[in-house]
């Protein structure tokens, strides 16, 4: 059985029915995900939820790692939205919601017990430049954002399943992220089927960030500048229309 099916036949097993009912409901999916030429495309997905166990992904270490990344994303963010660089009032305002967001989402990591690596953050001249430039590292860095925590709803559903849901609607915030930034550059936003996975090791989103020039209390390896989150974050806007309730822990 592929892993795709596995992964369905384990949730089929859940609900109960009769095995009669089960079976012609895993023939019929068969089908249609062979038809649609799904099997063979999902197991990136699936595998960094379900795969065998990395070392590296344990649950304080992603923790640490999200937060990390959070207090980058605050910050880029916020920047973007205070720097006169977005023309675009509906892209500006997009932005300074996803910094509020973000800014959401380290107080709530941070309230699970993570440390970020660090809060002072190396940030590439060419960020924040231009609209183009801020839209493009947007939309790179949030799709390491939704594969990282992709890899945390796999490692916090063994470990607390009712803690899952905090990296499964944090990854559906950071894919809305991207799919806006998209929208913005003239390319066509909602561009996935599923969510992409690029690596099945939480430290590899680190090193993704710092080949694209950010450092972590270090300088990186382009030209820019550092920002500290503590000096950032009072120029972080909020806007009302963003929902603000903590995540709900969604039993097993």
């Amino acid at each position: 059985m592929s892993e795709e099916l596995e992964v369905l036949h384990k949730a089929v097993l859940k609900t109960g029915a009769p095995e009669h009912s089960r079976r012609k409901f895993m023939m019929g999916a068969a089908g249609a995900l062979g038809g649609m030429g799904l099997i063979g495309s999902l197991p990136s997905a699936a595998s960094a939820a379900t795969g065998p166990a990395n070392p590296n992904n344990t649950t304080q270490t992603i923790l640490n790692v999200a937060a990390t990344a959070e207090v980058l994303a605050t910050i880029v963010n916020t920047l973007g939205y205070r720097r006169p660089i977005v023309k675009d009032k509906v892209t500006r305002r997009n932005i300074g919601a996803a910094a509020q967001e973000e800014l959401a989402h380290y107080n709530t990591l941070i309230g699970l017990g993570a440390t970020p690596l660090t809060k002072r953050i190396w940030v590439p001249n060419a960020v924040l430049a231009s609209q183009t430039g801020l839209l493009t590292t947007l939309v790179a860095g949030d799709q390491i954002f939704v594969n990282a925590y992709l890899i945390g709803v796999g490692a916090f559903a063994k470990a607390d399943p009712k803690l899952a849901a905090v990296p499964a609607e944090f990854m559906g915030a950071e894919a809305v992220h991207r799919a806006l930034a998209l929208q913005s550059l003239g390319q066509l936003g909602n561009d996935r089927i599923y969510m992409k996975v690029d690596f099945t090791d939480i430290l590899d989103a680190v090193k993704a960030l710092q080949a694209a020039g950010f450092g972590f209390g270090a300088k990186g390896a382009k030209p820019g500048q550092f920002f500290d989150f503590d000096d950032i974050t009072p120029r972080t806007p909020t806007f009302a229309e963003v929902n603000t309730p903590d995540p709900t822990p969604i039993d097993a």
